[in-house]
């Protein structure tokens, strides 16, 4: 029977096999239900953040992927077919010497009869049910909302796929989006960034009134002078 499933070392043993361009051994542990003892060539180790069973192994004409828990390393000499045992040959009996006798009815002489040969059929095991295969899960999607240099910008990646590029959104969108997200520590941060906008804002147009009022009252002035 085999062990308790792969090790850490013997993943990245496997691995490395693979990309030498072998195909590793390996046999179902109890963990497999009822493949457990038989034997299979790992094909491929696919992303282990995606799904656990990232073991795929060939087992017949099936290529299905396992967990490192439901397969071992396959001992020397297992999966091998076992020799079929040699036909017992009968030999046939010696011929009877011939007798010299007086008035002895002849009797025919024994018919000769030719040797069978018991031909033993290997019966071949009956094909075990096979675990079904479980789709892999998409990849995780993230969506980011950023805030820099006074401009609030959103992304979405899923994977290492970009599916948007940073794009630039207004402050009252960007409250609405974390108003969303019933976390009032966020919200707060959110709005004292606002308010801290929105008063450099109104300083900014107090000033921009000032000097249009200077610039207002130079040019009375200059009418005046004409």
């Amino acid at each position: 029977m085999a062990g308790q499933g792969l090790s850490t070392d013997e993943v990245q043993g496997i691995r490395e096999a693979l990309a030498a361009g072998r195909k590793p051994k390996v046999v179902f542990t109890a963990a497999a239900g009822q493949m457990a003892g038989q034997a299979g060539q790992v094909v491929e180790l696919t992303d282990p953040e995606v799904s656990e069973e990232f073991v795929v192994v060939r087992f017949g004409r099936d290529e299905l992927p396992f967990s490192p828990a439901d397969v071992a390393i396959a001992p020397r000499g297992a999966g091998r077919k076992p020799a079929e045992p040699k036909p017992e040959v009968e030999e046939p009996p010696a011929p009877a010497e011939p007798e010299f006798v007086l008035d002895t009815p002849r009797v025919p002489a024994p018919r000769r009869e030719e040797p069978k040969v018991e031909q033993q059929v290997e019966a071949k095991p009956a094909r075990r049910a096979v675990k079904a295969a479980k789709p892999k899960s998409p990849a995780g999607l993230t969506v980011t909302l950023a805030y820099a240099e006074g401009e609030w910008t959103v992304a979405a990646q899923q994977g290492a796929k970009a599916l948007a590029k940073p794009y630039v959104v207004k402050p009252a969108e960007a409250l609405r989006m974390v108003a969303l997200v019933d976390v009032p520590g966020v919200q707060e941060a959110v709005e004292q960034i606002l308010a801290a906008e929105r008063a450099e804002a109104e300083q900014q147009a107090e000033k921009l009134r000032a000097e249009l009022a200077e610039i207002e009252a130079r040019l009375a002035e200059l009418r005046e002078a004409h």
